[in-house]
Formats: C-alpha cells, sequence, structure tokens
C-alpha cells in the first residue's frame, strides 16, 4: 500500500535557522501517526509544512505520491489535506450547522461529520460562541471531516480541554481513520497520543528522535524519556 502522505527530509526554518530538519515520515489511509516530543521541539511548525502555511527550507512533501511542496495552502486543502490547528478556531456568530456548512460540503456530508458528534446534533442550531470548549472543538473537528479530507492534521486537539474531554474526543479520531482519512496527530497527553496511534515520531530539538511503533513507545518509558531527551534511537 502506497502512503497518502509523505515526507522527505523534510526542513522548516524560521527567523535566524532550522525549527525541524531532516524530517521522514509516511502515513497510510487509514492511519493514525502521533508526533510528539517536548514543548518547542518544532511538532506546530511540521505540521504547518505538510498544510502550507510555512514553506519547507528542505526536502519534499508528498500527496498520493505527487509532490505538492510548491502547493499554496488554498491549493493542498482542496487536494485533500485538513489542518485542525490550536485554538478551536470557530465562527462565534454562525450556528453549529453554518460553521460545518463552511467546509465546502454539501448539506448531506455536513450531517454525516455532524453525525460523529452527538452534543453537536443537539445544538445544531446554537450559535458556536456559545458552546463549551470541548463543544466547540467537535465543531473544528466536524467541520475539517466534512471537507472530506484525505489527510486530517491535528494540532494539540486537547488545548485548554479537561482529560476527561479529551478521552472522548479520542474515539472520533479513530472513527476518521477508520472511515481512510490518513491521520497526524500532534499532543501533549503522550500516553494517549500513543494509545491511539499505530505509529510515533518523536521530534526534539527540530530532530527525529525515534520513529517507529507507538506501542513499543509506550509500553517502554525509558526509550520514550531517552527520545524526549533527543537520545533515543531511530527505530
Amino acid at each position: 500500500m502506497s502512503a497518502v502522505l509523505s515526507l522527505e527530509g523534510v526542513a522548516v526554518s524560521r527567523g535566524a535557522g532550522p525549527v525541524v530538519s531532516g524530517v521522514d515520515l509516511e502515513v497510510e489511509a487509514g492511519e493514525i501517526v502521533a508526533v510528539v516530543g517536548p514543548n518547542g521541539a518544532g511538532k506546530t511548525s511540521l505540521m504547518e509544512s505538510i498544510s502550507g502555511v510555512v514553506g519547507v527550507s528542505a526536502g519534499d512533501i508528498r500527496l498520493d505520491g505527487s509532490s505538492i511542496t510548491g502547493w499554496s495552502r488554498v491549493r493542498r486543502a482542496r487536494a485533500g489535506i485538513a489542518h485542525v490547528e490550536q485554538g478551536r478556531a470557530v465562527f462565534p456568530s454562525l450556528t453549529v450547522t453554518e460553521n460545518l456548512r463552511l467546509a465546502g460540503g454539501t448539506t448531506q456530508e455536513a450531517a454525516t461529520a455532524m453525525a460523529l458528534f452527538p452534543e453537536l446534533e443537539k445544538r445544531r442550531n446554537t450559535a458556536a460562541g456559545l458552546l463549551s470548549g470541548g463543544e466547540q472543538q467537535m465543531v473544528v473537528l466536524a467541520r475539517a471531516f466534512a471537507a472530506r479530507p484525505r489527510v486530517l492534521l491535528i494540532d494539540e486537539m486537547s488545548l485548554g480541554l479537561a482529560p476527561v474531554v479529551f478521552m472522548r474526543l479520542l474515539p472520533v479520531v479513530r472513527a476518521f481513520a477508520e472511515q481512510g482519512v490518513g491521520v497526524v496527530l500532534v499532543e501533549q497527553f503522550t500516553s494517549l497520543a500513543l494509545g491511539v496511534a499505530s505509529r510515533a515520531l518523536v521530534v526534539a530539538s527540530g530532530n527525529v528522535a525515534y520513529a517507529g511503533d507507538a506501542a513499543t513507545l509506550r509500553d517502554q518509558p525509558q526509550l520514550l524519556h531517552a527520545a524526549y531527551l533527543g537520545g533515543g534511537t531511530v527505530a
């Protein structure tokens, strides 16, 4: 099976120097890959380079085998890359249904996305600004799914949420993958992210400190600790 998303030697520079260097990554359709690491390690910059928020200084990014490195963010989104960024960016004055329709899908696609979140179905006509933080995150995720992505990038879904709320969202991420979407999940709750992912990438000081099986990393705390310190062995 060929990868729906692949990165080869990707490097991102910002300001005075490199933020991320030499990242190789492959994501299959229907697979969840967790990207974890210390704060400031470059994880968000890596996600932004995939969606086109920032350009790469080296390397190549491919979607379904075709290079998209020189593409604009809009063109990447239209080709199937959905990026759920930090901050739960909803349109507060619009209803839940209207927020989902902004994804560009049909009414049926919006309804299918909303069906993943029973809480949202009950509040479909409520202004998104009146929802709780967890419900707003559901709107953002549902809106991304309504766009029928090939690849879904999720950056710190748990930010500002109680762990119990975050844990309720994880089964939905699994549901995305089960419908054939390739998911890249950047998450601060490392053990939970590794529990839902099949493979993992640890980024430390801008470099890949570990690339391999997520369960191995979850079950061997010493390996995870070494990778966070930048001393892990790339698998």
